[in-house]
């Protein structure tokens, strides 16, 4: 199970996930998991390592107060989160997360969605979320797919809208006014709106001070100043019929779990993807049990656990 929850962030990081956030969830708390992004040999570096955050869901504890006036709550936009490089005021560098130290370079693409040139000298990285309109089917994997696009023309058709969320070096010692100078120098910022057009999974709760958020340090794999609520998606519980097995498009063999038919929002479904048969013996699953099914970004049906 291992091999394939590293199989499967590989591919979020790449942009084309292979199950849902929902379930990668679900089976990192399952097996302990705690491998974030992958490893790869990029050629270039993050200027400052991108963490990733904690999840907090319903019920766990806070690891931050959130009433004070320090905290300050924003959307979790869900598109791709990529680096930009500043070196005297001019872009040299926009990369994909990767492994959250190295990422792939996507220089051209981000710059037909950022400013070429900004009112900062230095060395400075700016940090944030390319998003894709939720009208689109499947936007967040539209937002991550485009920036691995060969052909420019083609993202350049794409709805796609950066937004920062984050610039290093600080600039100020409040995050929000850091956030105020990235806005004047022509960016889209996390806080200036509910961003509510765009994918959401949660919201992130962040020390306005920099230097309490610093002081705080960093585990391995995100910052203790700050941490990401989500809402676990509620699924409907039916039975598992039967498997059969199909051939996509391009060639792969996969399971199919079929359903005894249940109305999930304005839908019914019968069918569901089961990825693999490592997946299915993850799960535990077998003809005739009961399993929790959700509609993965409101479109896809999946199973997520065997009842």
């Amino acid at each position: 199970m291992h091999d394939f929850l590293k199989k499967a962030s590989k591919a979020y990081y790449e942009g084309h996930p292979i199950i849902s956030d929902a379930e990668f969830d679900k089976l990192v708390e399952r097996h302990d998991f705690t491998e974030v992004g992958y490893r790869s040999d990029f050629k270039f570096s993050h200027l400052y390592p991108m963490y990733s955050l904690q999840k907090v869901y319903p019920g766990n504890p806070m690891p931050l107060s959130i009433t004070t006036s320090e905290t300050i709550v924003t959307p979790k936009l869900d598109g791709a989160a990529v680096s930009l490089r500043y070196s005297e005021g001019k872009l040299v560098l926009g990369l994909t997360r990767g492994d959250g130290k190295k990422g792939v370079d996507v220089t051209e693409k981000l710059a037909s969605l950022v400013p070429a040139v900004i009112d900062m000298g230095g060395e400075v990285q700016i940090t944030g979320e390319v998003v894709c309109p939720s009208t689109i089917p499947n936007a967040r994997n539209v937002a991550a797919g485009s920036l691995n696009l060969k052909d420019f023309e083609k993202f350049k058709e794409r709805p796609l809208k950066f937004v920062a969320y984050d610039i290093q070096p600080k600039v100020h010692n409040l995050w929000t006014d850091d956030m105020s100078e990235v806005k004047q120098n022509g960016f889209n910022v996390v806080n200036e709106s509910d961003w509510k057009e765009y994918p959401q999974d949660g919201k992130v709760f962040r020390l306005d001070r920099n230097d309490l958020f610093e002081e705080l340090g960093y585990t391995a794999h995100h910052p203790r100043g700050a941490f990401a609520y989500k809402e676990k998606q509620t699924g409907v519980v039916t039975k598992l019929l039967d498997v059969v097995w199909q051939v996509g498009k391009s060639g792969v063999v996969s399971p199919v779990a079929i359903l005894d038919p249940v109305i999930i929002g304005e839908a019914t479904i019968s069918r569901a993807t089961l990825h693999n048969i490592s997946y299915i013996e993850s799960l535990g699953l077998e003809i005739g049990c009961r399993v929790e099914v959700i509609r993965s970004g409101e479109i896809i049906p999946r199973i997520v656990r065997k009842v």
